[in-house]
C-alpha cells in the first residue's frame, strides 16, 4: 500500500486549501477567528505550488511547451483574478500562474541558459522584480529556484526551502503591522510552515494516475473559481 499522498492527491489538497483561502478573502472578516483559520489553511498553497514547478521542470519532456502552457493560462486567468481582487476586469494583478511562470523561467535560466553566471543572476533578479504584479510575489520565484539549485543536496535543499517559508511568514506578518493592523492579524501566515512539513512527511513522491484530467484540472479550475467568487463578491 502506498504511503503518503501522491502528486495528484497533493495537488487536489492544495487546490482545496486555495479555495478556502479565496473564500475567506471574499466573504470572511480577516479579524475573525474563522478568517484567521481559513487563511492559515490557505498558506499551504503558495510554497506547494512552487514545489510543483520544480517537480514539473524535472519531469517535463519539453520546458518550452510547459512555459507556453503557463503563459497561456496566466493570460486567460488575468481578468478573473483581477476582478476577484479589485472588482475591475483588467488591472496590474496577474494571479499565481503568472508568478509560477516566472519561477519556471528563473529555474530554466539558472539551470540551462549558457551565459555568464552574473548575467543569469541579473535576469533572475529581473524576474523577481516582475513578480510584484503576481500573486505570491517574489517567493513563488525563489522557492522553485532553491529546490532546483540545491537538488543534489537534499538536506540543504529542504533547509533552504523551509528557511524561505520562515522569511516569507515574517515578511507578511511585518507587512500587516506596517499597514496598521493588530500584530496578531498576520499570524495566519505561519501556515506557510505547513508546506515543508507536509512535503517532507506526507508526500510519497509518486505521480499517481497519468490521466490528462489531472494535468489540466488546475489550469481550468483556477480562473473558473476566481470568476465565480469574484461575481459573488462584487455583484
Amino acid at each position: 500500500m502506498e504511503r503518503g499522498l501522491n502528486r495528484n492527491q497533493l495537488k487536489y489538497l492544495v487546490i482545496l486549501a486555495m479555495v478556502v483561502d479565496h473564500v475567506a478573502w471574499a466573504f470572511v472578516p480577516l479579524l475573525s477567528r474563522t478568517g484567521q483559520a481559513m487563511h492559515f489553511i490557505g498558506r499551504l498553497t503558495g510554497p506547494t505550488m512552487a514545489f510543483f514547478i520544480a517537480e514539473g521542470y524535472f519531469h517535463t519532456r519539453d520546458v518550452k511547451r510547459y512555459a507556453a502552457r503557463l503563459a497561456l493560462f496566466a493570460l486567460l486567468s488575468w481578468p478573473a483574478f483581477s476582478y476577484f481582487e479589485t472588482g475591475k476586469w483588467f488591472s496590474p494583478s496577474f494571479g499565481v500562474i503568472y508568478t509560477l511562470l516566472l519561477g519556471l523561467l528563473a529555474v530554466w535560466i539558472w539551470d540551462k541558459l549558457p551565459v555568464h553566471p552574473l548575467l543569469r543572476l541579473a535576469l533572475i533578479a529581473g524576474l523577481v522584480w516582475l513578480s510584484q504584479w503576481g500573486d505570491w510575489a517574489c517567493y513563488d520565484v525563489l522557492w522553485p529556484l532553491a529546490l532546483v539549485m540545491l537538488r543534489d543536496r537534499p538536506k540543504v535543499k529542504w533547509i533552504a526551502f523551509t528557511g524561505l517559508c520562515v522569511i516569507a511568514a515574517g515578511d507578511l506578518i511585518w507587512l500587516y503591522i506596517r499597514y496598521g493592523w493588530p500584530w496578531w492579524t498576520g499570524l495566519h501566515n505561519l501556515g506557510l510552515l505547513s508546506a515543508p512539513l507536509l512535503l517532507a512527511l506526507g508526500y510519497s513522491g509518486r505521480s499517481g494516475s497519468r490521466n490528462p484530467f489531472h494535468k489540466w484540472f488546475f489550469y481550468v479550475f483556477y480562473p473558473a473559481h476566481l470568476l465565480i467568487l469574484g461575481l459573488l463578491r462584487w455583484m
